[in-house]
C-alpha cells in the first residue's frame, strides 16, 4: 500500500511541500524494485515541525484528558480501518511475510494503541498527599525517532502515550520503511488531530534526526535504533539537557536449565530468533544448554531451521522474508563468515540465498553450535536469522555468561518454574520471559546497560512523556 504523499511532509495539520528536492527510493526488499520515492526533510523542514509543534503545545496541554484519550481512540478506530492497508505497506517496505505483516507488525500498532487507552483510564494523574497536589503532564514538545524493523509497534509506543500525556511532537520514522509511518500521519489527519500536534517529517538521522535531537524548543526525544545511533542523540540532547529515551541494541540470552523440556524449549528458542527475520532488538540470539545436552540440542535446532519457509511476502504460506536491505545482507553474511572462521560449528544455513532463490535479501536461516562467548557471533548483534548456541556446565556459569554483555535488553530462562524465576531474578536485563510467555503489552520494556534507558508500553510509556509537579501549599490556599 503506497501512501497518498509519499514525497511530502506531513506539519500543522497539511500534506506540505519539502524545502528542498531531495529523493530517496523506498526498495522492495523481497524484489529489490523501488516502489516510490519519498521526500528526504532538511534542517529548514525539522525546524518548520518543531515550531509548529511548539504553537500547538500550551493549547493541547491544556485539553482535558477526557478528550485526550477520545482523540486516541478516533485513532484507533481508523487504524483498524486500514488494518490492511498498514500490514500490504510492511509487506513492501521491510519484506515482512504478510501473515506475519497482519498477525504481528500491523498487529502491534494496534494493540499498543489499545494498552495505552486502558492504561491512561486507569492512571492517577493527580492526587494529594497532606498540602501538596501532585500532578502529571506533558513534558512538552517531543521528538520521536524509529526504526524500520518493528515500524508501526515503535510508532504506536512513542505517539500514543505522549498524545495522552499532553506532548505535541514531530515524528521521523526510518527512511528505510517509511510507508507505515506516512499511512499512520493519514490516519492521525482523519482522526481529527489538532493541527501541529502531530508532525512527519522523513529524512536522514544525521539531519532530521540530529535536528530533532539537539533543537532547543524540544523538550524531550525518544529514539529506537542501534546503540551507535543511540550515543550520537545523546550527545546532540546534552547541550539543551533535554530528557532522552533510548530503546537500543540487544544480545538476549536464553537460559535452557536442566530442568527444561529440551526439545520444546530449544523450538521455541530458534522460533523466536528467526522471527521478523531476527530483524528484533529483543531476539533471543544466545541459547545457552547443558554441555550433556548440546549435541541434541543442535538436532532439533537443525529440525526446526529445515522447516522455515522461504518465498514470496505476499504468500500466506511464507514464514520468513527478507532482510531490509543490502546492508544488512552484507552484515549478516559477514558474521556468519566470522563465526565459521572462528571456530563454531555450522549446523544450518550458511552463506549464500537460500535454495533456489537469486533475487532479494534473503538470508539461510543460519544455527552455530559449539560456540563460546568469547566468539564475534556471541557478542555482537547481527541483526538476522543467526543462532549462536553455547553449551554450559552449571547453571552459575550461565548466568555469568549471560551476563557478561555490554547489552540488556531482554533474557529468557527455560524451566522449571520456582528454578527458572530464581534465575530471572539474576539477570542484568530490563525484561526478563519465563518459559516463553505471551506478550505482555503492559509490562515495562527497556534495557539495563548499552540497551538504553527508559521504559516503554501502556502506563510506562506515559509516565515517560509526563513531568511531574508538585503543588506545594495546594490544600491550604
Amino acid at each position: 500500500m503506497i501512501p497518498q504523499h509519499p514525497a511530502k511532509f506531513y506539519i500543522d495539520g497539511e500534506w506540505v511541500e519539502p524545502m528542498a528536492p531531495e529523493r530517496l527510493g523506498v526498495e522492495n526488499p523481497a524484489t529489490e524494485e523501488i516502489v516510490t520515492e519519498i521526500a528526504l526533510g532538511s534542517v529548514a523542514d525539522a525546524d518548520r515541525a518543531i515550531l509548529a509543534a511548539r504553537a500547538a503545545f500550551d493549547g493541547f496541554c491544556a485539553t482535558p484528558l477526557a478528550e485526550r484519550i477520545a482523540l486516541l481512540r478516533r485513532i484507533l478506530e481508523v487504524y483498524n480501518a486500514r488494518y490492511e492497508d498498514f500490514a500490504q505497506a510492511m509487506r513492501l517496505e521491510m519484506g515482512a511475510p504478510i501473515a506475519w505483516a497482519r498477525g504481528a507488525q500491523a498487529w502491534a500498532g494496534q494493540v499498543h494503541i489499545e494498552s495505552t487507552l486502558q492504561a491512561a483510564e486507569e492512571m492517577v494523574w493527580e492526587y494529594s498527599r497532606g498540602a501538596t497536589r501532585i500532578i502529571h503532564e506533558g513534558i512538552g514538545v517531543c521528538g520521536l525517532i524509529t526504526p524500520w524493523n518493528w515500524p508501526m509497534n515503535q510508532i504506536a509506543c512513542k505517539v500514543a502515550p505522549a498524545l495522552v500525556a499532553g506532548c505535541t511532537m514531530v515524528l521521523k520514522p526510518s527512511e528505510i520503511a517509511p510507508l507505515s509511518g506516512l499511512l499512520f500521519a493519514e490516519v492521525c489527519h482523519e482522526a481529527g488531530v489538532p493541527k501541529g500536534v502531530f508532525n512527519l517529517v522523513n529524512g536522514m538521522g544525521p539531519v532530521v534526526g540530529h535536528r530533532l535531537a539537539s533543537h532547543p524548543e524540544v523538550d524531550m526525544v525518544s529514539f529506537t535504533g542501534s546503540t551507535r545511533a543511540g550515543t550520537a542523540v545523546a550527545a546532540a540532547a546534552a547541550p539543551t539537557v533535554k530528557r532522552v529515551a533510548q530503546e537500543l541494541g540487544g544480545k538476549s540470552a536464553n537460559i535452557i536449565l536442566p530442568s527444561a523440556d529440551l526439545a520444546a524449549a530449544v523450538r521455541g528458542g530458534v522460533e523466536g530468533c528467526f522471527g521478523n527475520t531476527g530483524q528484533s532488538c529483543d531476539a533471543p540470539t544466545r541459547m545457552f544448554v547443558p554441555r550433556a545436552a548440546h549435541e541434541a540440542a543442535l538436532r532439533v535446532a537443525a529440525e526446526v531451521a529445515a522447516e522455515v519457509v522461504i518465498g514470496a511476502t505476499g504468500d500466506e504460506t511464507t514464514t520468513m522474508g527478507p532482510l531490509v536491505s543490502r546492508a544488512q545482507f552484507d552484515k549478516v553474511h559477514g558474521l556468519i563468515a566470522q563465526g565459521m572462521a572462528e571456530g563454531a560449528v555450522l549446523v544450518a544455513g550458511g552463506i549464500g540465498r537460500p535454495e533456489g532463490v537469486n533475487r532479494g535479501w534473503y538470508v539461510r536461516p543460519t544455527v552455530f553450535g559449539g560456540v563460546t562467548n568469547d566468539m564475534t557471533i556471541a557478542r555482537e548483534e547481527i541483526f538476522g536469522p543467526v543462532l549462536a548456541i553455547l553449551p554450559y556446565d552449571t547453571v552459575d556459569e550461565a548466568v555469568a555468561m549471560a551476563n557478561d554483555t555490554p547489552y540488556g535488553l531482554a533474557a529468557y530462562v527455560q524451566g522449571e518454574v520456582s528454578e527458572a524465576r530464581a534465575v530471572g531474578r539474576r539477570l542484568r536485563a530490563g525484561q526478563v520471559n519465563l518459559n516463553y510467555p505471551e506478550w505482555d503489552t503492559f509490562a515495562p520494556f527497556g534495557g539495563y546497560k548499552q540497551s538504553g534507558n527508559g521504559r516503554e508500553y501502556a502506563g510506562w510509556g506515559i509516565h515517560d512523556f509526563c513531568e511531574v509537579k508538585a503543588l506545594v501549599g495546594y490544600g491550604t490556599a
